[in-house]
């Protein structure tokens, strides 16, 4: 077996072999996806889209929609799994280059890009938003409700009220997509999907500049960050304008380790004009500007100067867009919903619950409160820690276990939200044991997400969060151990697997971005 595989891995299939063995399966998963998404999809209540024979004959009837969702459990299901056969022939040997895994990238995104919005409804928010603007509205201080026919453009009542939580470089993109699409929602949603498709491949280029410079095997690393499955399930078929800030994230880490991190924090400045959360790269470019051999004050020095550098980048289009500050209040948005993904926010609602039974509490109200603020502070003392106390680790590895600390100990978790610090990690490395927890979660949420976020899971299923998880177990154990090399890659552990420094020049390399003082 190993000899086989050896002869194996030591030839490089042709390109047409490449593409059939590996780009073709995964086609035809998110080929099915697509065909799903005319069934239960996001789209505008006016659409003429609807009044397509296919469109029509999937959603107005429940056989069309039941043949929907198991078309796109069943496409994710093939894309899951292939992105698992890639991953393990890679990881095995297999001497790919990272154009090779960026080519499977666009051709399994290419039967999402015109297909209905699935998983989520946010680029309809971003559309009023975006109408907002054009009407004379500011965003950050009224939601889309003041606009007329605003529900019928597909937007989700549940955000009517909200202001909106993303940056004024984003502002001023919809705005742009409003302008030019005017009443037709659904060309402004391709329109925001064409923007995460540029974000996706500003990740493409980036995560394998950024894999070198760590000394990572660059198709390892794409494969892991890029080719993965959330990438073409929220970044690809949601549209979420987080691809789009991950991807000029990227660019500001990658332009910074080349010593221009002036640049770099430009770069980061307009990563947190799309959404603020990129603020969070900040210290973290300061502390490459520093060097790996600095002390705290000389740090301080490049942090001031990252902090306006950055902040100047955000500030210009704020200024273009006349919003002022109000993303500042805005942040607090997403915590409007509860979750049982978030840590904080599922104690929270466990301790109310057992406090309401008791007649302690009227609900749990207080307790999600509390456990929120405790995470919030929690994530601030990791974040400070990893600022103050960088040796023994890279900028970006620090940066990666910042953004994951906000995440798990945030208010809400949205299965996208890995996506922020998944490249920083893949780009620095994983042991076997972080590379298999990280397929398996990549699994989890990629089954939560088919089986929580459509157009009907509320009206069909019927199915909570927390439904939604048990399910995601069931079927990502049937399809992690459908065959021996799944099994293989996520259940035991060859010494090929995971993602390190394979040769002495690139150990070296990895060596030389740790932080030594």
């Amino acid at each position: 077996m190993t000899t086989t595989r050896a002869r194996r891995a030591a030839r490089v299939d042709s390109w047409p072999e490449f593409l059939g063995r590996y780009g073709v399966p995964g086609l035809i998963g998110t080929a099915l996806i697509a065909v799903g998404a005319l069934g239960v999809g996001w789209l505008p209540l006016d659409t003429v889209v609807d009044s397509w024979p296919l469109v029509d004959t999937l959603r107005d009837n429940s056989p069309g929609l039941i043949l929907s969702r198991l078309m796109i459990f069943a496409g994710v299901a093939i894309l899951l799994q292939t992105w698992l056969v890639t991953g393990y022939d890679l990881l095995s040997g297999q001497r790919w280059n990272a154009w090779r895994i960026s080519a499977l990238v666009g051709m399994w995104s290419v039967p999402l890009l015109l297909a209905p919005p699935l998983f989520s409804r946010d680029v309809y928010s971003y559309f009023g938003q975006g109408r907002l603007l054009l009407e004379g509205y500011n965003p950050y201080e009224t939601g889309v409700n003041v606009l007329p026919d605003w529900f019928v453009y597909g937007a989700d009542p549940m955000w009517g009220e909200t202001p909106t939580p993303y940056g004024p470089f984003w502002l001023l993109l919809s705005r742009g997509v409003a302008d030019f699409s005017g009443d037709h929602a659904f060309l402004a949603a391709l329109m925001f999907r064409g923007l995460a498709v540029l974000g996706l491949i500003l990740m493409a280029i980036c995560v394998p500049i950024l894999a070198e410079q760590h000394g990572i095997n660059p198709a390892k690393a794409q494969w892991l960050a890029v080719l993965n499955p959330l990438i073409l399930m929220h970044f690809v078929a949601g549209a979420h304008n987080d691809a789009l800030m991950v991807g000029l994230m990227l660019v500001g880490f990658a332009i910074a380790l080349s010593k221009h991190a002036a640049y770099g924090a430009i770069f980061i400045g307009l990563a947190a004009s799309v959404k603020p959360i990129a603020f969070l790269a900040l210290p973290f470019i300061g502390l490459i500007w520093a060097g790996s051999v600095s002390n705290f004050w000389n740090r301080v020095k490049y942090w001031i100067a990252v902090v306006l550098i950055g902040g100047a980048s955000f500030q210009i289009f704020a200024l273009i867009t006349h919003t002022g500050f109000g993303w500042i209040d805005a942040l607090s948005a997403p915590g409007a919903v509860r979750t049982w993904l978030s840590p904080p926010t599922a104690l929270g609602m466990t301790v109310g619950a057992i406090l309401e039974g008791l007649g302690l509490a009227e609900n749990n109200d207080s307790a999600v409160a509390f456990f929120r603020n405790l995470g919030l502070l929690l994530s601030l003392i990791i974040v400070a820690y990893l600022c103050l106390r960088p040796q023994g680790r890279s900028a970006v590895r620090a940066a990666a276990l910042a953004f994951g600390a906000v995440v798990v100990l945030g208010p809400v978790i949205q299965p996208w939200y890995l996506l922020w610090f998944l490249p920083l990690f893949a780009v620095t490395g994983l042991t076997a044991t972080q590379l298999r927890w990280t397929i398996l979660l990549t699994a989890a949420f990629a089954v939560h997400g088919i089986a929580e976020s459509s157009s009907t899971s509320d009206t069909l299923f019927q199915l909570s969060n927390l439904v939604a998880i048990i399910v995601a177990v069931g079927v990502v154990g049937l399809i992690l151990l459908a065959s021996p090399r799944e099994r293989q890659l996520v259940l035991k552990d060859p010494g090929s697997h995971g993602l390190h420094p394979e040769t002495p020049r690139a150990q070296q390399e990895a060596d030389s971005r740790i932080i030594l003082v």
